[in-house]
């Protein structure tokens, strides 16, 4: 196992169930569907790589490669990325600051994080 990735995976889980709560319960009201619609986006794919990392954390154990840290590390890198833009661009379309939609253009980096995470770690279980 590599404890530094369960360790990471166990906070993001944590911060994407309160995230979730608070998007269901705080923002649902004050914030556009299109808008909610971004932060939903956001919780789900922070909560689908937390399996991942928590994936990459256990299989480091059988398969103690490159590829495999690798994948943990752009699962992380994803998350802080594809996740971390959309939920600044939430923020600043709830606060009225429609000048920063450039945040979303950065978002596809992050899905090429998720990519090549997805991507590593077949490798890395296949050379193992």
């Amino acid at each position: 196992m590599y404890k530094p990735f369960l360790l990471i995976a166990s906070i993001l889980g944590a911060v994407s169930v309160i995230a979730g709560a608070f998007g269901a319960h705080a923002l649902k009201e004050k914030l556009s569907a299109e808008t909610l619609q971004i932060f939903e986006t956001a919780v789900k794919y922070q909560f689908y790589h937390v399996f991942a990392l928590l994936a990459a954390g256990i299989l480091y154990q059988a398969y103690s490669n490159t590829p495999v840290l690798w994948s943990g590390r752009l699962f992380i890198a994803g998350t802080i990325i594809f996740c971390g833009s959309l939920y600044a661009l939430t923020f600043f379309k709830a606060s009225g600051t429609e000048n920063m939609n450039w945040l979303g253009a950065i978002t596809p980096l992050g899905g090429l994080c998720f990519i090549g995470g997805w991507i590593s770690l077949f490798i890395g279980i296949l050379k193992g």
